[in-house]
């Protein structure tokens, strides 16, 4: 009788674990069903949403900023296999497999869409939550920005994509087609200006982090000046409306990327990163100084970063083409880009001394590299871990985009005051003329090394030219570049699509030229 009662419990358990817990989601994990109950929950999950960024502004080193003429690699010949999807980016031979092989730096493709997801999973929770209106909106305000400048990424480096506006519960949500560019911008555009209304504008510095009106208003104009049809005038009138608010240029260029002015006054939009042992720091620093057996001199710890990896130094080294196109006197140059002098064994350097590249002469015999300073803030404690934030948008680079967009317009006597307030700070005379080309140069050393370079030639349409130029340059000096290699075409204005999408959705087509 006992061994029957037990049987029977014991069927009865089975039976109430199959319809009541073997389909719950695990107790230890977290779910869109059981994690979106409040306003604290939904912020955490938005706070997720922002770390994709750092994938962006990380793949932006190799593909905006290498890809550009301000900056090349240091080469490498011990290692020709850990670090060559990277270099591919640089010399115009990359491919749909750039970003999937072993060892690259990361999938941008995948990074913004990962993003974009964790937004949606947001928005669409929202709709059912009992959250207020005021909570709504914050979130809501948030959480379109960032959809807004993923797909903005997405579209300037790929071109049009698939949009991806819901979360996605099934198969058959997961795989769509291509949108067109245009599609693409008119919804980043109506993202942003839903947004608009429910984001803050900028009162305090140092500020959160977080998106504000101010940001926004930045990407807007960005998309206005960058879809296939530009539309100047609402351009204008979102950067007009920027320099009505609180942001002012800083006294000292230095200054603007000293930790201590983190979400200063003239910072619109940066990525964040924390110093530390919790997978928030930043390392750009260690990419940037040369491959070192002993990086002490620069970083202040007797550790190397050479070797024949991605995560080694020597990676977005300023071209000698870009050290001699700055002015004389212009306070940018020592501030953004230094000099080691050492000696070279196995081409790993030992550092002897550190200069300015202002009036640099190299010495006879001695070995040199110039390396990005301006992230460059010893002594550290740990190695590979900085504190630095990468910057976005700056109040610098609304004046001058302000600037572009008024000599696109025919206004070119009014894109004067805003240049020359740029060019004043860095200790350089006014000009008595703005044109596309000076204000393409301002902004060229204004935001050096803050991956913008690649798209404003793109914008400008000076990109074809500017790089081949720079093909032919390097060609010239180093005799491991292949023929092949700065073959640059209308078609390589935008990256080809991972070939690892293109085998997981069969809606897709890959761009022209791959």
């Amino acid at each position: 009788m006992k061994k029957t009662i037990y049987t029977t419990l014991l069927i009865l358990a089975l039976v109430s674990c199959k319809k009541d817990t073997l389909n719950l989601v695990p107790q230890t994990q977290l779910s869109s069903g059981s994690f979106y109950k409040d306003a604290a929950q939904f912020n955490q999950a938005l706070t997720g949403a922002y770390t994709y960024l750092r994938g962006i502004a990380f793949m932006g080193i190799y593909m905006d900023e290498m890809r550009s003429d301000n900056t090349f690699f240091t080469f490498y010949s011990a290692d020709r296999g850990t670090g060559t999807s990277a270099e591919a980016y640089a010399e115009f031979i990359d491919n749909g497999t750039t970003s999937q092989e072993p060892n690259t730096p990361g999938n941008r493709y995948g990074n913004a869409y990962s993003g974009i997801a964790a937004v949606n999973t947001i928005l669409t929770q929202l709709n059912n939550s009992s959250l207020s209106s005021a909570e709504k909106n914050q979130i809501t305000g948030e959480a379109l920005f960032l959809r807004a400048f993923y797909y903005y990424d997405l579209v300037t480096h790929y071109g049009g994509v698939p949009l991806q506006l819901e979360q996605v519960t099934d198969v058959d949500g997961a795989f769509m087609p291509r949108s067109t560019a245009d599609e693409v911008y008119k919804q980043i555009i109506g993202d942003l200006t839903s947004a608009m209304p429910n984001l803050p504008v900028a009162k305090t510095f140092p500020q959160t982090g977080r998106a504000t009106q101010g940001a926004a208003k930045m990407l807007l104009a960005y998309a206005y000046m960058s879809e296939p049809t530009r539309e100047y005038q609402k351009a204008e009138a979102a950067l007009i409306d920027i320099t009505k608010m609180n942001y002012s240029l800083l006294p000292d260029y230095t200054s603007v990327f000293d930790l201590s002015n983190k979400n200063s006054q003239e910072s619109i939009f940066e990525v964040q990163y924390k110093m530390g042992n919790d997978g928030q720091q930043s390392d750009f620093a260690w990419r940037f100084i040369p491959k070192s057996s002993s990086a002490k001199l620069l970083i202040g710890i007797d550790v190397s970063n050479g070797g024949g990896s991605l995560r080694s130094g020597g990676w977005n080294v300023p071209t000698q083409e870009l050290v001699d196109s700055y002015e004389n006197g212009d306070k940018r140059l020592p501030a953004s880009i230094g000099v080691v002098e050492g000696t070279l064994a196995s081409e790993i350097l030992t550092p002897t001394a550190v200069k300015s590249p202002v009036g640099y002469t190299p010495t006879a015999g001695v070995n040199f590299y110039y390396f990005v300073k301006k992230y460059l803030h010893p002594p550290y404690q740990v190695d590979w871990n900085t504190d630095d934030n990468f910057p976005v948008y700056r109040y610098s680079g609304a004046l001058l985009l302000l600037a572009e967009c008024l000599v696109a317009e025919g206004k070119a006597g009014e894109a004067l005051p805003y240049l020359n307030r740029v060019r004043a700070r860095a200790g350089l005379q006014a000009l008595t003329v703005a044109n596309k080309e000076s204000v393409a140069n301002e902004m060229r050393h204004e935001l050096a090394f803050e991956n913008h370079r690649w798209t404003d030639l793109i914008r400008n349409g000076m990109a074809i030219d500017a790089l081949k130029a720079k093909g032919q340059r390097l060609k010239a000096i180093n005799g491991w570049l292949l023929p092949g290699t700065f073959n640059v075409t209308q078609e390589r204005l935008i990256y080809a699509i991972p070939f690892r999408e293109l085998q997981i959705n069969n809606k897709l087509t890959q761009n022209p030229g791959y």
